[in-house]
């Protein structure tokens, strides 16, 4: 079930874009563009409810002109209603068999979201098996808006794993740590000797980049992530330096997956 980031508290909605658009640009519109359009209508009209026949009705579009009457027109209308319905933004009244829909709270919280499909694109990219070390606390950090705390505990715990698997003490930490546990150079307890040394060098420097692009500014700073789509993919990458470890040549499955 999509859940939403907290919505910025930003006074009140955005200016709502003029609704109905222009019959010709009502099938051209993105779905998602269209939807949202049609939420902040809903929002800002304060309609308590609503029906998806009344959206995609001929006769309810007939005041605005001949041309919405379009079957593309209408059909689009109908897309974007099912495009809300599917993303949790609006959703059937309980105990109501005639289809009368209410707006959520998710709904209201994308309603006020001037980055709302972005916010959405970006929880999507999220809705994936996470590696078991970052998907219930990382993924619930995210979904509460908090993109910089998820990135950062993503890394973290990249980090936590390296140094606990590398037998490193506490002291080593961020892109030196890195460095030393995946130097070919050296015997870093990490480096995989499947790999040649070009690729064990790639890999080394993989880990050393990654967290310190986005571990370590986190640590010392406060970061904004104003594209959740950036955050989303930051998470992703630490996902994926899990699952490299994971395949680490050496490693038992009980030593692979803690605690599960």
């Amino acid at each position: 079930m999509l859940q939403w980031p907290a919505a910025p508290q930003i006074g009140s909605l955005p200016m709502p874009d003029e609704w109905p658009p222009l019959a010709a640009d009502i099938a051209e519109l993105p779905v998602d563009e269209l939807a949202l359009r049609m939420l902040r209508n809903y929002v800002a009209s304060n309609t308590g409810q609503f029906h998806r026949g009344n959206a995609t009705n001929p006769s309810m579009w007939q005041n605005f002109g001949p041309g919405y009457s379009n079957i593309q027109v209408l059909r689009a209308l109908a897309e974007a209603y099912d495009w809300l319905m599917f993303h949790g933004l609006v959703a059937v009244k309980e105990s109501n068999v005639s289809g009368w829909a209410y707006i959520t709270e998710r709904g209201r919280a994308a309603a006020e979201d001037p980055n709302a499909a972005s916010t959405i694109k970006a929880i999507e990219r999220l809705d994936v098996d996470l590696h078991p070390l970052l998907a219930t606390r990382v993924r619930r950090q995210f979904l509460l808006g908090e993109y910089e705390a998820a990135v950062l505990l993503a890394f973290r715990e990249v980090e936590i794993r390296v140094r606990d698997l590398g037998g490193f003490d506490a002291s080593e930490i961020g892109s030196t740590l890195m460095m030393n546990a995946f130097n070919p150079d050296k015997s870093g307890p990490l480096v995989n000797p499947t790999l040649e040394t070009g690729e064990q060098k790639s890999i080394q420097f993989l880990f050393a980049g990654a967290i310190g692009a986005f571990k370590n500014p986190s640590s010392h700073r406060q970061v904004d992530y104003g594209d959740p789509t950036v955050a989303a993919e930051a998470v992703l990458l630490a996902d994926l330096l899990m699952r490299l470890l994971d395949q680490l040549p050496e490693l038992t499955p009980a030593v692979q997956m803690p605690g599960c």
